[in-house]
């Protein structure tokens, strides 16, 4: 290939080369703005609606210790009882209050299981420097792990870029305070990085401080052109592919019930509505239905109501069953709506 032809050709690629990183920079911003915007309606939205949250919980916790003491305390027949315990377990089963499970329930053990340490799924690593440092290590202490890598092209490309500049910056190879101030700050940047597979963040921090040598077009032979051809042409395939994975990762988060929430939130603002606050009015109705069942409940346990009475659900005397069967169901698919 004609050197001129190798002089444009790395112009592109070094072209694509920064278009690719200020892609990945705004991709990587709209991300991080869409996740501060879901823990901010989140927090909001916990705030907001503490006090009837609180009234919810109360009210599950009363419930619970009623059905308790009617079942524990009460005198009646083992068919009856059975008929009010099947009650309770629907109340629970369809989320109208909170599930209770025997402390023995092994079935329960073996569903869910014993959760492993945090961080027992990431190894350690020896070979990132040589010696004990920070640097080979998370930020709860535990070291990183080449066998916990994928061994792929880009995550050995990855790690090569990051060991190239470990092996320049790492701290303990400078006397000078000042330097290895420096580069103490560059490291947790180089470090935080690689932990995070940011290749574009590790390119722009090699270009940053001119790691290497800078390599000089003119006069450069067709072989070093070529390398250098090559080298560009390599990262801006693993620039290529974090692009593709951040725009997955962003369309995936907008997908969850919280980014669902997010964009709800912004269509109704557009609106002139306070999403929050349309949270909160359902809230509101949960607990208002939440309390016809705590009192349902008491009065059966005062013995307000007979047993005969409490069996035909919360509605007031004098209605047909047809009536008061379509009451409860009325009132039960509507906890469940809200309780989703």
């Amino acid at each position: 290939m004609a050197l001129s032809s190798l002089h444009f050709r790395l112009q592109a690629l070094e072209e694509e080369h920064q278009w690719l990183l200020k892609q990945i920079g705004r991709k990587r911003n709209e991300l991080k703005k869409f996740l501060d915007q879901m823990r901010s309606l989140a927090t909001e939205i916990f705030q907001r609606g503490q006090p009837l949250y609180e009234k919810l919980t109360d009210l599950d916790r009363e419930i619970h210790a009623l059905f308790d003491e009617i079942l524990t305390a009460r005198k009646m027949g083992q068919q009856t009882k059975k008929r009010i315990l099947g009650i309770y377990e629907t109340l629970q089963l369809t989320g109208v209050i909170s599930p209770k499970f025997d402390d023995g329930d092994e079935e329960l053990d073996e569903l869910f299981g014993a959760e492993e340490p945090e961080g027992s799924s990431e190894q350690s690593a020896q070979d990132f420097f040589s010696g004990e440092d920070s640097y080979s290590r998370h930020d709860d202490g535990t070291e990183l792990s080449p066998e916990s890598s994928p061994k792929s092209p880009e995550s050995r490309q990855i790690r090569r870029t990051f060991l190239r500049m470990a092996e320049i910056f790492h701290p303990d190879k400078v006397t000078d305070p000042e330097t290895r101030m420096r580069h103490n700050e560059i490291m947790k940047e180089v470090n935080r990085a690689y932990k995070e597979g940011d290749i574009a963040k590790l390119l722009e921090i090699e270009r940053q401080y001119q790691m290497g040598d800078s390599f000089e077009v003119e006069g450069s032979s067709e072989s070093d052109l070529k390398r250098q051809c090559e080298r560009v042409e390599t990262n801006n395939e693993l620039l290529k592919k974090q692009y593709e994975n951040l725009k997955r990762e962003l369309r995936s988060v907008r997908n969850t019930p919280e980014g669902e929430m997010v964009r709800a939130s912004r269509a109704c603002e557009k609106d002139g509505i306070d999403p929050i606050e349309q949270m909160l009015e359902e809230m509101k109705l949960q607990v208002q239905s939440t309390e016809k069942i705590y009192n349902f409940v008491l009065d059966f346990r005062d013995k307000k109501i007979t047993v005969k009475e409490f069996l035909r659900g919360p509605v007031r005397m004098g209605r047909s069953p047809e009536e008061m069967e379509d009451i409860l169901d009325q009132l039960l698919q509507q906890l469940r709506g809200i309780s989703r």
